[in-house]
Parts: structure tokens; C-alpha cells; sequence
């Protein structure tokens, strides 16, 4: 009897707001300016291990609105997800992590970050999408690059 290669798994278990903040300091006379201020995006992602097969990975995106060096707004959302991956190698497992977990999870901090700015008062804020595949080739060229040279 031969042994059958196991299938990987990749599974969605919970998708959630682990956190979410809107701010505008200089509320109500922020609405008095004209123009378009200034955005500033970070993105951050982190996974962590739960147990043997489930991670939790968040995306962390938080945006700052800026106009005339004040800010008009800040609004920062932590989307979350709890992630069930199995019989993967060590490489494919971080791809799933770098790359799938927080393009999954983006539509929906992206969502919420346009209702955030809504209700705050301001038109909706509707971010572009994100290569994440891109973001993560860089990441590890970067850390490629921070490798000290060895010597033979």
C-alpha cells in the first residue's frame, strides 16, 4: 500500500475587529477647510500561533489625515482572523501567512475604515488594494539584504 501525499489545508475558522479607533482632534472646525488633506497609510500584519494547526494573523492598518501639519483625522483598524493550515512546508506556510491570511482580511478593514470615516463625518475613505505577494517578496529581500556577508 502506498502512502497518499496529504492534502494541505487551508481554512477560514473566524474573521473579526480585534480593534478599531477613529479620531479628529480639531473636530468641528477641521470641517470648515477646503482642499483635500493628505493621507499617510502604514500597514502591518503579525500572525501568531495558537496551537499546532490554527494561527492568528491581523492586519493592522492605521491612516492619518493631514492638512497644513494638522491632523484632520486618525483612524486605525486591527482586522484579525483565526486560520486553520496543515500539512504545508515550512516556505509554504509562510507565504500563507505574509500573503493570503492579510489579502483575506483586507476587504474587511477596508470596509470598516470607509464606515469609520463616515460616521466621523468626512467623505467615505476608500483605500486601494494591496499586493501583499509584493509586499512580501520585499520583505524578504530586505531581510536577505540585512544578512551579513559571509566569508569563506
Amino acid at each position: 500500500m502506498v502512502d497518499e501525499p496529504r492534502q494541505s489545508v487551508f481554512n477560514v475558522e473566524k474573521v473579526y475587529l480585534k480593534d478599531a479607533s477613529f479620531e479628529s482632534p480639531k473636530s468641528p472646525a477641521v470641517f470648515k477647510q477646503g482642499g483635500s488633506p493628505e493621507m499617510d497609510v502604514q500597514l502591518n500584519h503579525a500572525t501568531t500561533t495558537l496551537d499546532d494547526n490554527r494561527y492568528e494573523a491581523v492586519l493592522a492598518l492605521t491612516i492619518t489625515a493631514t492638512q497644513e501639519d494638522q491632523t484632520v483625522f486618525l483612524v486605525e483598524v486591527h482586522q484579525a482572523g483565526i486560520f486553520h493550515i496543515a500539512d504545508m512546508t515550512k516556505e509554504q506556510m509562510q507565504v500563507v501567512l505574509g500573503v493570503h491570511c492579510p489579502h483575506l482580511l483586507f476587504p474587511y478593514a477596508r470596509q470598516i475604515i470607509s464606515e469609520l470615516t463616515t460616521q466621523g463625518g468626512f467623505p467615505p475613505l476608500l483605500l486601494a488594494p494591496v499586493n501583499f505577494e509584493a509586499l512580501y517578496h520585499h520583505h524578504l529581500q530586505q531581510k536577505q539584504d540585512q544578512q551579513p556577508a559571509t566569508t569563506h
